[in-house]
């Protein structure tokens, strides 16, 4: 058994956490995640076409209808997003009307933009909620110290999905917050895939980790089989950074993401976004529908660089049982070096 902040202050088994994977659905791999003793994250659903409040909340009944486990929640708070509030007021609704939901939602995670007013409404109105946000750089892992988050989610460049203009690694994140905030809870994300990543993690300081890519090839998760089959034969190679909706985003190599080009920088992307409207932000989003619905062609697959790492789909109890025994023989080798 591996014991750290994270497996005491959530009542997990293990340190694995299956990543918020927004705009896509990631119920039923959140429930098959946290029944199998990791922690389950209900993505930050963002879907066209639908009332995607009313869908997240159907998400949270579909979990404590299904696993008495604790999981999480995603709210991403970039400044396009214009449902982030509206939503974290709901959460704060749904778990005070809700004693099952209070009682089994435990993790909130924020992204993409500033935490502050979230945990404040949070910390005010739901505190059994525990609020982690997501950074990608030092000076903003300290932005979230000053905002009372109860703990840090460092993400490095190389995972897939939304990154940063900064393009640190997750090997240097850890190190740095480590070293700056020792007193603070850690999630480490962004290139695990493998039982070796999870064990650097964890003797690097961290006390679990997120997985994304991993986990959207397992037979639990909701990605359609087209998704799923282009990440077998793919390496760490296969992936590129162009522009997403809030900033860089990481994916497969395909038609869309080659002719989408390169990522904007931070100025560029401003004032793009300063154009924005309602027809181009759909435009924006499309391609993530058509891959949710099994074009891998034309549409846009998240995927970060451990992609190599994986040849096949695993059931998600067989990854966090196998990851973590291997894990712990790791780690027992490690220790045996010290003289």
């Amino acid at each position: 058994m591996i014991k750290t902040r994270i497996t005491e202050m959530f009542g997990i088994k293990y340190p694995i956490i299956s990543a918020p994977m927004g705009p896509f659905y990631t119920t039923e791999l959140a429930v098959a995640v946290s029944e199998a003793g990791g922690l389950g994250v209900l993505s930050h659903i963002n879907m066209l076409d639908q009332d995607n409040i009313k869908a997240i909340k159907e998400s949270v009944d579909y979990f404590i209808e299904h696993s008495d486990k604790p999981f999480g929640i995603n709210i991403r708070t970039a400044r396009l997003q214009l449902d982030s509030i509206p939503l974290a007021k709901k959460l704060v609704k749904w778990i005070n009307e809700n004693p099952r939901i209070q009682e089994q939602c435990v993790f909130g995670i924020t992204s993409a933009g500033s935490p502050r007013k979230v945990s404040k409404l949070w910390k005010d109105s739901c505190p059994t909620i525990k609020h982690f946000h997501v950074a990608p750089a030092l000076y903003l892992a300290q932005k979230v110290v000053d905002s009372g988050c109860d703990g840090l989610i460092v993400t490095g460049i190389e995972g897939g999905g939304h990154q940063s203009y900064e393009e640190i690694t997750t090997l240097i994140l850890i190190q740095e917050v480590v070293n700056k905030f020792p007193q603070l809870p850690l999630i480490a994300s962004g290139g695990f895939a493998s039982p070796e990543g999870l064990s650097m993690a964890i003797a690097g300081g961290a006390d679990a980790i997120i997985m994304g890519t991993r986990f959207i090839a397992t037979k639990q998760s909701e990605f359609h089989e087209n998704y799923k089959s282009v990440l077998y034969p793919a390496t760490d190679k296969d992936t590129l950074l162009t522009t997403g909706a809030f900033g860089p985003i990481r994916l497969l190599k395909n038609k869309y993401s080659i002719e989408h080009g390169k990522a904007f920088s931070k100025e560029e992307k401003v004032d793009f976004e300063s154009s924005f409207d309602v027809k181009m932000m759909r435009e924006n989003l499309e391609p993530y529908e058509y891959v949710y619905r099994g074009d891998v062609v034309n549409g846009a697959i998240l995927a970060g660089q451990g992609v190599g790492l994986i040849d096949s789909e695993i059931d998600v109890e067989d990854i966090i049982v196998s990851f973590t025994k291997k894990t712990e023989e790791l780690l027992k080798i490690a220790y045996s070096k010290i003289k």
